[in-house]
């Protein structure tokens, strides 16, 4: 295929994408740039249809199914937000949809999957996506399903390359373009495009440490499958890396690289803080190689791909207390004091001339810690940093002995 002809059929997808499909922005971030000495853009598919750029490439794959195919349904394997693309991609067809997804899945995605299509049905089976990809394939072949692949497929591909084609219109000096790996499929599209458009633009892969097959794949030239181990990066935790991703990376990819959940973590906290945005951590990957500088390069037009803002509340709340622990910015306190009227008082006294802001307090009496006039009190302070913590621990033990406690 020339290359022209490849640039015009991806245009011509995105054209053909109905409303379904969101045009998304690219803002720039001030945070992230100074952060980064780069200047930072975030291409935000967290704002998506269905929270990732997933709906992209499955309403591609199912608008070119034949009839018969349509009437047959389609299955799929998916960490979550495949699926849910499937499922509203079905939904917007009149078709049948499977989707087959591991049985740690977020609640949240799995309950999107069955909201997004009232003709549809979710499976919950093994522990990884490859788990889940083998049942798919096995009621596939006994239902007569068509199936559609997350990631290896060349219209799932080409669906996610109208992502590229956004990121040039938006910022057609764009010199870098960070972008998730899981199967590759995002990648694989992102890249082909945007190499065809501009050879001038480096593409670069990001990867949890945690699940790094692509990684070891790039790096040793052939398709390796990895051990993945537990991850708050669940939507690209895969083993293999597909067949046809693994080509088109090793074409037009300039490099993958590797963070950790830690790392993602910070990411997705300063995200929440300064851009006031929502992103899962495979959706963040992207943006902690540039915040930790994992490539070493400054005052280049970066952007960053944020795939997708699907996350389970619980994990998120997990990654907010912790991110303010490790900050000093929450600090678990405990005194002994005199058990007497006004005694508490000048404690809370104390904090509040240090501008510490008290979460809560637990002022317990009968603790058989302490003795029968004393009284132990625990708080939970809001603080800025280290150094306000230790400013608020020297003022109270000028009074009381006082400790900081694990949470």
């Amino acid at each position: 295929m020339q290359n022209s002809e490849f640039l015009g059929q991806i245009e011509k997808i995105r054209e053909s994408f109905s409303s379904l499909v969101h045009y998304t922005p690219l803002e720039y971030s001030t945070t992230f740039s100074h952060i980064a000495n780069n200047h930072v853009y975030l291409k935000l598919e967290n704002f998506q249809k269905t929270g990732s750029f997933k709906i992209r490439g499955a309403y591609n794959k199912i608008s070119r199914l034949s009839e018969e195919e349509k009437k047959k349904g389609v299955i799929t394997a998916s960490a979550g937000n495949h699926g849910q693309a499937v499922a509203l991609a079905a939904s917007s067809f009149n078709i049948n949809s499977i989707v087959v997804v591991p049985a740690g899945a977020p609640i949240v995605k799995i309950e999107a999957i069955k909201n997004y299509n009232p003709k549809g049905e979710v499976v919950e089976y093994g522990r990884t996506y490859d788990e889940a990809y083998e049942k798919a394939i096995e009621l596939k072949e006994s239902k007569g399903y068509t199936f559609i692949h997350a990631y290896n497929d060349e219209d799932i591909i080409n669906g996610q390359a109208t992502l590229g084609m956004e990121i040039i219109e938006q910022l057609p000096d764009v010199e870098y373009i960070f972008c998730p790996i899981g199967g590759g499929g995002l990648i694989s599209g992102i890249s082909r495009y945007v190499k065809t458009k501009n050879p001038e633009i480096k593409v670069i892969g990001v990867q949890s440490e945690n699940a790094p097959s692509m990684y070891h794949s790039f790096k040793q030239k052939k398709r390796i499958k990895s051990e993945t181990r537990d991850t708050i990066c669940d939507g690209i935790a895969v083993k293999t890396p597909g067949d046809i991703t693994f080509k088109l990376i090793n074409k037009y990819v300039d490099e993958i690289l590797l963070v950790s959940d830690e790392e993602v973590a910070k990411a997705i906290l300063v995200l929440l803080e300064r851009a006031k945005t929502f992103v899962e951590g495979a959706g963040a990957v992207s943006l902690a190689a540039i915040y930790f500088q994992k490539l070493g390069i400054q005052n280049k037009n970066l952007v960053a791909v944020l795939s997708g803002g699907n996350f389970t509340p619980n994990l998120l709340n997990l990654i907010i207390s912790k991110g303010l622990i490790k900050a000093g910015r929450l600090v678990k306190l405990r005194t002994e004091i005199p058990d007497s009227p006004g005694e508490l008082l000048k404690v809370l006294d104390i904090i509040a001339k240090e501008k510490g802001n008290i979460v809560s307090i637990v002022h317990d009496r009968l603790s058989l810690d302490v003795g029968y006039k004393t009284t132990e009190v625990i708080l939970e302070i809001e603080t800025r940093n280290q150094a306000h913590i230790d400013q608020i621990c020297k003022k109270l033990s000028e009074h009381y002995s006082v400790s900081t406690m694990e949470f």
